[in-house]
């Protein structure tokens, strides 16, 4: 089979690969060490895949990668680091809205592009637009609450909603309760 050569942007870093013309995102993607996004289904029905192309959220284990040429390709990789969450990474995390940890990056990268182009969305908003992502872990309840708080801290700082670094001007040093700069909790304030 024919290779293809596909130019695109994968978390901000220019990118080229050369591969079959019957390569998927997914596979390229996992190949060159973006292992963020999971293999579940092979069929874009569990949402374990997740990715954003040019801000869009997409199930990339049927995406082809010519359709990427050109793109911008976000993946959990390209949010914040371990050390430095992004808002909406913090928001799982302090809401326990994660058990197996198999399906959130895709609910994360579809979170983030919900709160995009929704930044207060309802609870039945963020319902629907996970409703392309399974959990075969939760209720879904911790999950849909993380995302609701989630908006609240990215309308709160909105120079954070891409990535999880600092911007100058705002609170530093993890906040003021140490647990990242996302914390929504005021000096002294404990839980």
């Amino acid at each position: 089979m024919t290779d293809i050569h596909i130019d695109c942007s994968i978390n901000g870093q220019k990118r080229s690969f050369d591969a079959p013309r019957s390569a998927l995102l997914l596979d390229v993607l996992r190949e060159h060490g973006y292992t963020g996004a999971k293999r579940g289904c092979d069929t874009g029905a569990c949402g374990f895949c997740t990715v954003q192309v040019d801000g869009e959220p997409v199930t990339s284990c049927v995406t082809p990668l010519a359709a990427v040429d050109g793109t911008t390709v976000e993946t959990i990789e390209g949010l914040g680091s371990q050390d430095d969450l992004h808002p909406i990474q913090a928001a799982f995390v302090e809401h326990s809205a994660l058990q197996c940890g198999f399906c959130i990056p895709g609910m994360i990268m579809r979170s983030k592009a919900l709160l995009e182009t929704n930044p207060e969305p309802t609870e039945a908003e963020v319902r629907e637009a996970l409703a392309d992502n399974l959990c075969r872990c939760t209720g879904y309840k911790k999950i849909v609450e993380a995302v609701l708080d989630a908006g609240e801290r990215m309308r709160s700082s909105p120079a954070v909603t891409d990535g999880g670094s600092e911007v100058a001007g705002e609170r530093g040093a993890g906040g003021p309760c140490g647990r990242g700069r996302s914390c929504r909790h005021s000096p002294g304030e404990r839980e």
